[in-house]
Order: structure tokens, then C-alpha cells, then sequence
């Protein structure tokens, strides 16, 4: 999963970035109000890191205006201002999430695998499809009941996947979601994961959709 993480503080910054990609997102790290706007105008996210006390446009201003072009990417709100009334605000403002600084990188990933999760409809923590279960906070896939051993890109196509059951995904969408700036990606990276999957797991779980995209259809129920 791809977020954008919205930080001044350059040794901040640089934690958030090195311990969500530990997590398993890929992060695209901005440090000013202005350039999280034109990130977030021109990049998909699935979800948003956002500090308030930013230069040249505050991050309040930056979740209005976000939400003001009923965009609905999950924004999560982490700074210092800890007093009641900048939670109200900020979670009136548009926000789904508010952590106070100090704060544990493990509860930030946490925070952030149930705001996606909640946003694609999603109320288990786990991923589940059939057979087929996924969990993002172990890192962890079975396949009718056995521990199937995934890369990290296989994992995040997966995911995505498995998060947009019956949509199709083009493989622009996919590679959007995973790789951050500055990552090297190579043409046919997307079908060759999808290649892997198919053989770890089973040809039929993922279908292609001719000159579209890939989709994984939503299981029966028995």
C-alpha cells in the first residue's frame, strides 16, 4: 500500500518514512503544505500521514481542500497539538485518525492497515476470500489452510487485490500502489507477480482481463 506522509521535521520525517516501508507501505515523504497538495492532486494514495504545523499551507488547509473535492483517501492526523479542541477540529475537518506525538511506529502502521482496511469495506483484520486469507499486520497468506511464503510485491499485489474484489485493477493502478518515488520499476514488473501468485497459489484466483487489467472475483459462499 502507497501513503503519503506530510512532515517538516526532517529526522521525523525520515523515521516515519524507514519504519512504514519496515511495515511494508511505500511511502512517498513530502515536507510542506503546498507540495502534500500537489501530491495528493496528482498521485493515488491509500492513505495519508498529515502533521498540522506545516509550511507555506497548514495541513488543516490541506485536508479541507482535499475534502472539499470529495476526495475520500483516509487522512490520519499526527502532531503535537494535543488539547481536545485541535482534535475537534481536525477530525471535523475531515480527518479519520489522530495520533499525538510522541507516538509508537507500530501502532502508526496499526492505525493506518485499519483505516484502508475500513475504507474498502472491510471490518475483519484480516483479508479473507475462500479459501484465501491474507493478514497485512503478520504479513502473513494462507491458502486453504496452508502458509503460502510471499516477497514483499507479491504481498502488496495481493493486497490490492484483495481489497478491490471484482474491480478491475490496470496495471498502472498496481504499480501505483507499489512503489513510492524514486523506486526503480521495471515494465513487465506487475505480470510477473501476478505470475508468481497464480503459481504459488492457484491460475484461477486471479483473472485477466484482456487489454484491461487483472481482478480477483469474489469467492462463492457454500
Amino acid at each position: 500500500m502507497r501513503v503519503l506522509a506530510v512532515e517538516d521535521d526532517a529526522l521525523l520525517g525520515d523515521a516515519i518514512q524507514a519504519g512504514l516501508k519496515q511495515a511494508g507501505f511505500a511511502v512517498d515523504w513530502v515536507k510542506d503544505g503546498v507540495a502534500a497538495q500537489h501530491a495528493l492532486e496528482t498521485e493515488p494514495y491509500a492513505a495519508v500521514v498529515l502533521d498540522l504545523g506545516l509550511p507555506r499551507l497548514s495541513g488543516l488547509d490541506v485536508l479541507q481542500r482535499l475534502r472539499a473535492r470529495r476526495d475520500a483517501t483516509p487522512v490520519l492526523i499526527l502532531t503535537a497539538r494535543d488539547t481536545v479542541e485541535d482534535r475537534i477540529k481536525g477530525l471535523d475537518a475531515g480527518a479519520d485518525d489522530y495520533l499525538v506525538k510522541p507516538f509508537d511506529m507500530g501502532e502508526l502502521a496499526a492505525r493506518l492497515r485499519a483505516l484502508v482496511r475500513r475504507a474498502s469495506g472491510e471490518a475483519a483484520p484480516a483479508l479473507c476470500n475462500g479459501a484465501l486469507a491474507l493478514d497485512p499486520a503478520s504479513h502473513r497468506v494462507t491458502y486453504q489452510g496452508l502458509s503460502v511464503e510471499l516477497s514483499a510485491k507479491e504481498f502488496a499485489v495481493l493486497q490490492a487485490l484483495m481489497l478491490n474484489l471484482d474491480y478491475v485493477l490496470t496495471r498502472a493502478q498496481i504499480e501505483a500502489q507499489l512503489y513510492a518515488w524514486g523506486d526503480e520499476i521495471e515494465s513487465n514488473t506487475v505480470e510477473v507477480h501476478i505470475h508468481h501468485l497464480r503459481r504459488k497459489l492457484a491460475p484461477e484466483l486471479i483473472q485477466t482481463v484482456r487489454g484491461v487489467g487483472y481482478l480477483m472475483p469474489r469467492a462463492q459462499a457454500d
